[in-house]
């Protein structure tokens, strides 16, 4: 069905899909602001935005109850950004002052690639995974690019030439430093435990891989270990992830890098316009690409409920022999599992009072490197052992 499009040459391939990449990924970590200023409204029961609305729509019956969810804003930000004037001050490296924002958009949609996004079941009978580049090093793929989006913040911090900026770029660098060494850590037990002896039976070759769809494929095997979602097997690394992951994002409570209490809008202080909006955009997208990867890792990827798979479910409903369907579905469930996490992401922001930056240094080398490392020892012997 899907052969005329790898008869395409690959470089237009390329472009399609990059393109692709860029439409979706852009209004979704737009629309992620929207729902992050809705989200907020309710949990400090007010409105939030609901009254802006393009004149030319007014008159529709019904309008209004999309007006109300504040729906209209997303288009009129995006408007605003467009169009307004974008100064650049006179103070700053114009050069790289100009390239910060944009190199901070390259990490934030080149690992969205390496992702696996869902599954469909082929002629053969075989769970296929959706992803634009089914690379055997996935999660090493997605560690190594993100991790550069942090330059784009040094950059602008350092070419703003502003001390409130400059040390928000120096903050940023720390902080990933402090939180890439536990993140990394707390994934080694997955891959040991997929590549390890209850690898064996597995259908195909687990040996060597660090590929995510083959970690959602292990969680999709028959029988208790097999079946069981990471998230049970492994809690205190899905915990370890999920810390680092906040902070990784610059997400409250670990938002010292953009602190406004002592920083003004730190590296974002010089910016304005859609150069700003750039930064934030690119941060939305490490959210949503740092929810994926949680989700394939501890929460069983494409599959709706531990021990049940997506094949279970195309089998139960008779939809098994419908590639698109299943398709569908399992994009479906995968995407509304991503958006669980990014609520999960909003709540936690206006909840819990932000870190001290001294604080946030002495959790990430303190506290959750030794149990990262803890962690890492206690499965590496006990699936030696087995």
């Amino acid at each position: 069905m899907f052969d005329f499009y790898f008869e395409i040459p690959h470089w237009i391939r390329l472009v399609v899909q990059g393109l692709a990449v860029m439409l979706v990924m852009f209004p979704i970590a737009a629309a992620c602001s929207m729902a992050e200023r809705k989200i907020a409204a309710w949990i400090q029961d007010r409105p939030g935005p609901n009254r802006t609305i393009a004149p030319i729509l007014a008159w529709v019956p019904g309008i209004g109850f999309l007006q109300r969810l504040g729906l209209f804003q997303l288009a009129a930000d995006g408007g605003k950004f467009a169009f307004k004037e974008d100064a650049v001050p006179g103070h700053v490296n114009k050069l790289y002052f100009i390239a910060a924002p944009i190199i901070a958009m390259i990490p934030a949609l080149t690992t969205v690639v390496a992702v696996p996004f869902g599954a469909y079941i082929d002629s053969a009978g075989k769970l296929v995974p959706i992803v634009l580049a089914n690379v055997d090093l996935g999660i090493l793929v997605v560690f190594a690019v993100s991790s550069l989006g942090v330059y784009a913040v040094i950059l602008a911090g350092w070419a703003s030439n502003s001390k409130f900026p400059f040390l928000g770029g120096i903050r940023a660098s720390a902080q990933l430093i402090s939180y890439e060494l536990s993140m990394t850590l707390s994934v080694l037990p997955v891959f040991l435990w997929t590549n390890g002896p209850l690898a064996t039976d597995a259908p195909g070759s687990f040996t060597g891989s660090l590929s995510l769809a083959r970690v959602v494929e292990f969680q999709s095997q028959a029988g208790f270990w097999g079946g069981a979602w990471f998230i049970f097997l492994m809690p205190l690394s899905a915990f370890i992830f999920l810390v680092a992951l906040f902070a990784e994002t610059n997400r409250q409570p670990f938002d010292t890098v953009e602190s406004e209490a002592d920083l003004v809008n730190s590296f974002g202080s010089e910016y304005g316009a859609f150069k700003w909006s750039l930064f934030y955009v690119a941060e939305y997208a490490h959210m949503l690409i740092g929810s994926a990867i949680f989700m394939l890792l501890f929460f069983g990827g494409w599959n709706p409920l531990p021990w049940i798979t997506l094949s279970d479910v195309a089998h139960f409903l008779g939809f098994a022999h419908l590639p698109i369907v299943t398709g569908i579905v399992g994009i479906g469930i995968f995407v509304g599992k991503v958006l669980a996490m990014i609520f999960f992401f909003m709540w936690v922001r206006w909840t819990l009072p932000r870190f001290r930056y001294d604080q946030v240094m002495a959790i990430g080398w303190k506290k959750l490197l030794p149990l990262a490392i803890a962690n890492l020892v206690a499965y590496t012997i006990g699936i030696a052992l087995l």
